[in-house]
Formats: C-alpha cells, structure tokens, sequence
C-alpha cells in the first residue's frame, strides 16, 4: 500500500516527492550521525544541523539529483548497453559529483556562517575520495538495473545503509567515509 501511494506520487509529482524524500533521508542520516556514531544523546542533538542537512536533501539534492537521472537517462546513450552505462557512470562521478560536493559543501558553510570558500578548500578532495571509493559501483548498479524514477530514492537509501553498516561494524575502514553521514560529519563543526 505504502508503495502504491510513492509510486503514485513519483508519477504525479517526481521533483517533489524525490525532495520530500530526500529531505528526510538527509535530516535522518544526520540524526544518525549525530546518536549513533557521535552519541550525542537527546539533549545535545543539534537539531539546526539536521535542519540544514534535510533542507539542502530537499532544497538541492532531490530536485538536482532527479533533474540530472533523468537527463542522463534520456542524452547518454551510446550503441551498446555497456557504453551507456560507462558513459553514465563516468559523467555522474565526474560532473554531477563534483558540482554536488561544491553545493553541498558551500551551501552548508553559508547556513552555519562560516566562510565557503574555506570549507571547500579543507573539504573537497577528502569528500571526493570517498566518493569515488563506493558510488561508482553503486551508480552502475542503479543506473543498470533500477528504473528511472527510483534511482533518488536509491541512492538516500544505500547512504543511509552504508552508515549503518560503519556503526554496527566499524571495522569496515574502508566504508567509514559513508555518505549522507559523511557529509553530516564534514559539514558540523567536528569533522
């Protein structure tokens, strides 16, 4: 039932439901980076944080995310399925994720006070790495098996999995720079 009603508002409203979605799934990879990993508690949640965490999911990365799927789904193809999917792997880590990192990055540097430039210039590269050590392989995966209007949700959801695959078994080094908490952790006053 709870599927019928999301699909039902993907094909009504994708933008919007892909925010609201997002908007959640960001404000909830925070709060897990704060209780979980930072163990914080209640009283010292920094519900400001996870504001500007579901806001930017909301505001940027749902509505830009569900733009760029679905501009890739319809201007990168290539003769054959496995060029396509490169192709699409290729400009997603290479433009969509840079550019992501740098709204991301600035954007939260501005809503905290603090000077952008300065976050990117401590942030990015690190951020970028980390990136590039799982979504490629999870972008494959999306962009091959799962339908367009899925992949956004996809993607929340797998940022929210990775974080508590770190927590639950932190010796997974390698996974330790999981994504939306990640971003969380760089983006507080911390990281």
């Amino acid at each position: 039932m709870v599927l019928r009603w999301y699909q039902a508002r993907l094909a009504k409203q994708p933008i919007l439901t892909a925010s609201v979605t997002s908007a959640v799934l960001f404000g909830s990879g925070d709060t897990l980076a704060q209780q979980l990993v930072d163990r914080r508690g209640l009283e010292k949640h920094d519900f400001a944080r996870t504001g500007r965490m579901a806001l930017y999911g909301g505001a940027i990365f749902g509505p830009a995310a569900t733009t760029w799927f679905g501009f890739l789904q319809r201007k990168v193809v290539l003769k054959s399925a496995r060029a396509t999917l490169v192709a699409r792997v290729v400009a997603d880590q290479g433009l969509f994720t840079p550019t992501h990192l740098t709204a991301f990055l600035t954007s939260m540097a501005i809503m905290e006070g603090s000077d952008p430039v300065e976050k990117w210039r401590s942030s990015f590269w690190q951020s970028y790495k980390a990136n590039l050590m799982i979504w490629p392989w999870v972008q494959g995966v999306n962009f091959a098996f799962v339908p367009l209007e899925y992949r956004v949700l996809v993607v929340n959801v797998i940022s929210l999995g990775i974080r508590f695959l770190i927590v639950v078994e932190p010796q997974l080094t390698s996974l330790r720079t999981g994504w939306n908490c990640l971003l969380s952790l760089i983006s507080s006053s911390e990281a």
